[in-house]
């Protein structure tokens, strides 16, 4: 699939900038493999490296993980239908449940297809973001993260995503209130806190819905 081959190139573009990050923090290079192989999200794992980055403690690094990554049991709850199988099958599933695979999942027009779209998003995903990091570790001094702005692409993957499904006004309210909320806090919370709240956009959302439905 188009759209699963372009995140891929993206999340490895993506990976360079997570390698460099543990590179610079002073994590070796099985640790370093072993956070992409093993937690394999993204975000989860920036705000953890960013944490002990900041001069964190590593338990305040394992806190920020879960807490950026407690949104997976949503997406687990919401594919568990969808996906179904046996347990092995369950549990290999689960570990590409990530927002690159849910969200072009959750996209398709029939579960058939949305099914394939998230094992071949998913698998697509993990190879490119591993090898990725393994490159980002061993060209830190190389690559200038801010420069070439890897550290952009997948928030700009993400937009390109999700701008075609904004197609109702509670959609774009949505939309508009997560964004608000994720760059007002983004200045003062701690990482990965801006994003979880900003899933109270949703709740502008709701609230125009219900208007335009004449629901009081």
């Amino acid at each position: 699939m188009r759209q699963a081959a372009a995140i891929a190139v993206v999340a490895g573009a993506f990976a360079l900038s997570f390698g460099v990050l543990c590179s610079e923090t002073g994590l070796g290079l099985p640790m370093t493999v072993a956070l992409s192989t093993l937690v394999f999200a993204g975000s989860a794992q920036l705000a953890a490296v960013g944490v002990m980055a900041d001069g964190g403690t590593g338990a305040a690094a394992v806190l920020a993980g879960l807490l950026l990554a407690s949104r997976n049991l949503a997406f687990g709850v919401a594919l568990a239908p969808l996906l179904g199988g046996r347990l092995r099958r369950r549990l290999v599933a689960a570990q590409l449940v990530i927002d690159e695979s849910v969200a072009v999942a959750t996209a398709q027009p029939d579960p058939a297809t949305a099914r394939r779209a998230f094992w071949i998003t998913g698998a697509a995903v993990f190879v490119p973001w591993n090898a990725g990091t393994v490159a980002g570790w061993a060209l830190t001094g190389a690559i200038d993260v801010e420069a070439t702005g890897l550290d952009a692409a997948v928030p700009g993957a993400f937009v390109a995503l999700l701008a075609p499904r904004l197609t109702s006004p509670a959609a774009r309210a949505s939309a508009l209130g997560g964004a608000a909320i994720a760059l007002a806090l983004t200045p003062v919370a701690p990482a990965g806190v801006p994003i979880l709240l900003s899933a109270a956009g949703a709740g502008l959302g709701l609230l125009v819905g219900r208007r335009r439905a004449g629901v009081p």
